[in-house]
């Protein structure tokens, strides 16, 4: 099994952005208001892509050191991961929000070397955590493997997080992709005016 087992270090420098998945409905509000943490979302009306049997394990967990899951922002290394997977018939109306590296600056903010929902995962601070995660997987095509357990492994890394406490300012948003043509004017007709990328493979539509 590979875990715990050597992997690529990457610099920080070397990350361009990170992800955060949403409806394209909630693009406006966030653009208001910023991207919000699920105790602060959960007062304002919005559309949500999280599964609800993860949202009570994630209730109830407690970071060490810190506050509870929900009270921070979820971003990804790598949005084309098993939680994007189980929504890729959802993709029309999905997008992923390009969001600059900066955030690793802002007070509080805590890296999981896997989904930050799993017993098996590490928490760290923003300083040191880029050494625990297993880049090599974090940004793999794939998660799937012969051994279940190594999949289940790899599932978990692939997830790894970048949690930022209560909110994401829109000052940090720096673009989106979207899986369609169709879904660019969807978002435009939105008030975005960030750039947009077609990706469908991001999206698992290719």
């Amino acid at each position: 099994m590979r875990g715990g087992g050597p992997h690529y270090r990457m610099k920080r420098s070397e990350l361009h952005e990170l992800h955060y998945i949403t409806p394209i409905q909630n693009v406006p509000s966030i653009m208001h208001h910023g991207i919000l943490c699920h105790q602060i979302a959960r007062q304002l009306n919005h559309a949500s892509v999280a599964m609800e049997e993860i949202q009570e394990i994630r209730a109830k967990k407690v970071i060490p050191g810190g506050k509870s899951i929900h009270s921070y922002v979820n971003l990804y290394f790598c949005a084309r991961n098993p939680m994007l997977f189980k929504r890729a018939a959802q993709h029309r109306s999905l997008c992923v929000l390009r969001i600059n590296t900066e955030v690793f600056d802002l007070p509080g903010v805590v890296i999981a070397d896997g989904n930050a929902a799993s017993g098996y995962t590490g928490f760290w601070s923003s300083k040191s955590g880029l050494d625990k995660i297993d880049f090599d997987l974090v940004f793999a095509e794939w998660w799937t493997d012969n051994n279940q357990i190594q999949q289940w492994y790899k599932a978990r890394v692939k997830c790894a997080e970048v949690m930022v406490p209560d909110r994401v300012d829109p000052r940090f948003i720096q673009g989106a992709y979207i899986s369609c043509q169709e879904n660019q004017k969807l978002l435009e007709d939105t008030g975005f005016r960030l750039p947009i990328t077609v990706d469908p493979k991001l999206f698992f539509q290719i």
